[in-house]
């Protein structure tokens, strides 16, 4: 067993900033002299009614979001939503043009189909997801164009923006969220799991134009209603409680790091090291093009199987955990989200630099 604390690349649940722990560690058994802990408290007590309230805001704050948007904090995963947005918008005009990138948004896609005409925009399928399209397809009269800005498994990543124009845009940012600024009034939609750079698992934050809100199809079940969790600010039932308390801890770090500007800094510059010594190496190769390539996921291998089994092991002997890649692209890949310390991505380097120049 480790003394210290690992390193740990996983894409999900992942690292979270130590100073956070830390804190939630002296208040889990009584939070700011309540005698309780978060999760033993009643979401109804004044106590939970303020950590939510000044959650909500302080994320509201970080990412600049206007009025005029409505923030949820939901469960059932992002998953949930893959559902969630099409009852909720395809009824508008019974169109959907979804961008399918990687595993997620094809999986959302296919469960879009279920509730009216969803069509594929663009597609990077037959690259194996190493690409971002560079153009697509929008018909004006669908009720929004959907997709992934960050793609956990394939590690590629949209640079821009899509441009829309009057069709809203639906965005799963869940393992990008807050690890940039971003202009939400570019979008109908935002939603993310929190699991990877914003909370533990349990939370899933909607954000949504309160406009697109009230359209959900007859069918639409009571809990994926967004009106009517709107209508209960996030408490139509009991909500992941300690995850929000949670989130309001890692927006409170964030700000010290500089905000979603002084973060950025630095996950470009972990990204940048960590890409620069792959390519300085002889056995390693990216999955990713290099104009998609992710600031978030770093998927990479070798040229067999065997060896990337040996780094893996290797890696994790040293305090470098959870590297092995996911089975659809196989190799390596390094989640390196806010969280992840300059310390980490430099001793994940010096080890690259070292197997290589060991197994040329």
């Amino acid at each position: 067993m480790f003394e210290q604390r690992i390193y740990n690349f996983s894409a999900g649940p992942s690292m979270l900033p130590l100073q956070v722990l830390e804190q939630a560690g002296r208040e889990i058994t009584n939070y700011q002299g309540s005698g309780m802990s978060v999760m033993e408290m009643s979401h109804r007590s004044k106590v939970f009614a303020k950590i939510f309230a000044e959650t909500k805001e302080k994320f509201r704050t970080l990412l600049q979001v206007p009025e005029n948007y409505e923030i949820m904090f939901l469960q059932g995963g992002a998953s949930t939503q893959f559902s969630a947005i099409p009852m909720n918008l395809m009824g508008m005009t019974g169109k959907a043009d979804y961008a399918l990138t990687g595993n997620f948004s094809t999986s959302a896609w296919k469960e879009a189909k279920r509730y009216g005409d969803a069509i594929v925009a663009c597609t990077s399928e037959g690259e194996n997801h190493c690409d971002i399209p560079t153009s697509f397809q929008v018909r004006p009269d669908a009720s929004y164009f959907y997709y992934c800005s960050n793609n956990t498994i394939y590690g590629t990543q949209w640079k821009e923006v899509p441009d829309t124009g009057a069709v809203p845009l639906v965005c799963d940012m869940s393992s990008e969220i807050c690890s940039k600024p971003i202009d939400v009034s570019k979008f109908g939609v935002i939603y993310a799991g929190a699991q990877k750079n914003l909370a533990p698992a349990g939370v899933t934050i909607v954000i949504v134009r309160k406009d697109l809100i009230g359209h959900a199809m007859p069918q639409t079940p009571m809990m994926l209603d967004w009106k009517n969790q709107a209508d209960n600010d996030s408490m139509l039932n009991t909500p992941p409680c300690w995850c929000i308390y949670m989130l309001g801890l890692v927006c409170d770090w964030l700000e010290v790091q500089g905000g979603l500007s002084g973060v950025q800094k630095i996950n470009e510059s972990k990204a940048k090291m960590l890409y620069d010594a792959l390519d300085a190496t002889q056995i390693f190769a990216c999955h990713a093009k290099k104009e998609a390539r992710s600031d978030m996921n770093v998927t990479f291998r070798t040229a067999s199987a065997e060896l990337d089994a040996l780094f893996v092991a290797e890696a994790e002997k040293i305090g470098l955990s959870n590297l092995k890649g996911h089975r659809k692209v196989g190799g390596m890949r390094a989640s390196i989200y806010n969280a992840m310390p300059v310390e980490g991505v430099e001793k994940l380097c010096d080890f690259v630099t070292r197997f290589d120049k060991a197994n040329r």
